[in-house]
């Protein structure tokens, strides 16, 4: 088996990040956030997140799955994907194999959209029309991953040697390294086309997102859970959360769902326990015994007191 490449970059795994990179190139102003090898072990998830910058994801080693919004692609050795600017994303390793992953932050900040004029000299004309070219096709990438055909993923270790070493240069080089791999991963989809997705296995998103927020509300009804508490904990918007309530849920809404899980509580304790009806309301997430009486009455046509003494006249 070939030594993997990248271990090097272990030993110090926050050298190139300890750099305050700011590189101007054109008009163009950007900052390196983030720059550095890490490890998903087998089955290790990241859920659902997103980012205010760019963020370039490389595999060198291992396999496993991203999700770019709500689509599945399967990664491998040698693959890699861009998440721009609040992409909603999903990362998990191969259940039997670790994943390595090459990764980029990088904020880009357009000069000419600030307070005061931007400075350019008239020697930079082409470099200024290659940046302006590059970052617009960055910011309209497609959201599926691409071969590494161009070779960035070198220009990690060659950047991180470069740090490590201080050899005559090495701020140069570092520079150069990262305007490649922004190049580089740029051409890689000048003629790739979206990989067919019928062997890939595929989740329905709707039914996931819906799992998770009432595996979430089921943990925490007894509490106060607002759609906000659900939609950010999903990382989606409340608008988008209340549709899918709606879609997968047999049209209810997020307030009625938990007021259905919130009765369901309540009339097993009323029928299990001999608690007062003002300690189940509490526990089921009902303000007080006046309000649950209210909304008791309302659903079943009478009071927590009747449904208990009904459910005794039964056993």
């Amino acid at each position: 088996m070939q030594p993997f490449p990248y271990e090097v970059m272990r030993e110090r795994q926050d050298a190139l990040e300890r750099l305050d990179l700011r590189i101007r190139w054109g008009y163009y102003d950007i900052h390196v956030l983030r720059f550095h090898l890490t490890q998903f072990l087998p089955g290790k998830i990241v859920n659902f997140h997103k980012h205010a910058e760019f963020e370039f994801h490389f595999i060198p080693q291992g396999k496993g799955t991203v999700i770019l919004v709500d689509m599945p692609y399967a990664l491998n050795e040698g693959m890699f994907y861009l998440t721009g600017p609040d992409v909603l994303h999903y990362q998990e390793a191969s259940p039997d194999d670790i994943m390595d992953e090459l990764c980029l932050h990088v904020d880009i900040i357009d000069r000419r959209l600030q307070p005061g004029p931007p400075t350019v000299t008239e020697a930079d004309d082409w470099e200024v029309a290659e940046a302006d070219d590059c970052i617009s096709k960055l910011r309209t990438l497609p959201l599926f991953p691409a071969e590494d055909v161009h070779q960035a993923m070198p220009l990690f270790l060659e950047a991180y040697e470069a740090c490590s070493r201080h050899y005559t240069g090495s701020y140069t080089t570092i520079r150069q390294n990262v305007i490649q791999i922004l190049l580089r991963a740029v051409r890689a989809y000048d003629t790739v086309k979206e990989p067919e997705q019928a062997h890939l296995p595929t989740r329905d998103m709707k039914a996931y997102r819906y799992r998770l927020a009432m595996e979430y509300m089921q943990a925490n009804y007894s509490g106060e859970v607002t759609l906000e508490d659900v939609a950010d904990k999903l990382n989606l918007s409340s608008r988008h959360i209340q549709r899918v309530f709606k879609e997968a849920g047999d049209g209810q809404s997020f307030s009625a769902t938990l007021e259905n899980m919130r009765l369901k509580a309540v009339c097993h304790a009323l029928a299990e326990s001999t608690q007062s009806i003002e300690k189940i309301a509490q526990q089921a997430g009902f303000a007080n015994a006046n309000y649950l009486h209210a909304v008791f009455r309302k659903r079943f046509d009478m009071t927590p007191s009747e449904y208990r003494a009904q459910q005794l006249s039964i056993m």
